[in-house]
Order: C-alpha cells, then structure tokens, then sequence
C-alpha cells in the first residue's frame, strides 16, 4: 500500500458530513469516505508503521496501528449524531503509554502525541515521575524544545492534586490527568500529495522524546492486562 495522499474530495466530504450527520448522507457518500478517506489514512499507517511502533512500549513490546472506526459512541452522550467528523489513526504499545496520532478533517490535518488517556495506575506513575526532580525536569525540558508550534493538551484539574504544595515547581503539570502535544495544518494541496506522508513523519520523529518519556514513565495499564 503506497500513500499518494488524501482524495480531492475528503475535505468537502466532512464538510458536508458536518452540516448533515445522517445515516442518509453516509450512505449517499459512503464510497468517498471508503476510497478518499479511509483507503488513504489505512495506506498512510501501513507506511508509517514500521518505524514508529516499534518505539512507544520501553518494556520492548511491539505497538500496533488502527484506524478508528467512523460510528461514535452516542450511549452516554447528549449528542446522538451518528458519525465522528474526522477520521483518526494511531500507533501505540498501550493505552496512555505514548502514542502517535493522526487526523483528517474538513479542519484539514492534525497530528499529536503523549499520553490521551490514563488509568488510576497510569495517573500515580505521571504524578510520581513529575514530582521527582530528574524526571520532572525531563518533561520539562521535552515540552520547551517542541516549542510554540505544538499545543499542549490534555484532561487538566481545576485545582492542585491532593497532597501538592502550591508552591510545587511543576505544579501545572501535576494537574494534569493526561497530557498530549498536537499541531495542525489547514486544508492544502499537500494534503492531497504524497508530501502528507513526509509532513506526518516528521511530527512524529518531533514527539519522540515525549512518547518516550511516557513510555518509561507511564506505561501501559496494569489494569487492562
């Protein structure tokens, strides 16, 4: 499978998806979602794969790709539209251990990494290593260097954690329950060219010391074992 880009029409298709989130137009576009959309991203992974799950499980495990599936999960949700208005693919070794995230929406492209989710057993092991000086300091140093292209994310307290001084140096770090970096590009004609495959790659080489560090220092769930 050889990535040439996104079709010409995925862009129009969230688009569109986004003014009308039925069951009828998916069915009237499903084709587009199928061969602009979904074909693409699955090519992308399957070239993107190769070198960077390898990397996001410290304990040597290897990572897995997928590409998200397209139905949202409306059970506890007020929002009962049917359908997500991106499509997202990732690489990771565990949930919350690193991972390598890309997205395709009328918004045009997204990419991200770090931590998206944690555990109770993921969260003491992020808090231990952010209160620990070396460590703490490493994450630091991690998030400066990417620098003001990349946004940091993530679920975040609106107060200190139990037990944190207020005076913590790392304080804003702490509060947060998971964390992750993302940067976007607006729709462009590199989207819809191989030269989306090398954009991608190269975010991801930027997010490898973050995923690293959560590799070592978060991990994968004992609990999902």
């Amino acid at each position: 499978m050889r990535f040439e880009g996104f079709g010409d029409g995925a862009v129009e298709f969230y688009e569109g998806l986004a003014a009308d989130n039925s069951k009828a137009y998916w069915s009237d576009h499903l084709a587009v979602y199928r061969e602009q959309v979904r074909a693409p991203m699955e090519a992308l992974l399957a070239e993107l794969e190769p070198e960077f799950a390898a990397e996001v499980d410290s304990g040597g495990a290897t990572g897995k790709g997928k590409v998200f599936r397209p139905h949202r999960d409306v059970r506890f949700s007020k929002d009962k539209s049917p359908y997500k208005t991106h499509c997202g693919a990732v690489v990771e070794a565990g949930r919350g251990g690193g991972a390598y995230y890309a997205e395709i929406s009328a918004d045009g492209l997204l990419v991200a990494g770090g931590c998206f989710h944690a555990e109770p057993d993921q969260l003491a092991r992020y808090r231990a290593a952010v209160d620990e000086p070396l460590h703490g300091k490493a994450l630091e140093e991690i998030l400066a260097a990417l620098g003001k292209r990349w946004e940091l994310g993530g679920d975040v307290l609106a107060t200190r954690p139990r037990g944190v001084a207020a005076d913590h140096p790392r304080l804003e770090l702490l509060r947060h329950r998971s964390l992750h970096v993302a940067r976007r590009w607006a729709p462009d004609d590199v989207l819809h060219e191989r030269g989306c495959l090398t954009r991608v790659r190269t975010a991801w080489r930027e997010l490898r010391e973050l995923n690293r560090w959560c590799a070592d220092h978060v991990g994968p769930s004992d609990r999902r074992r």
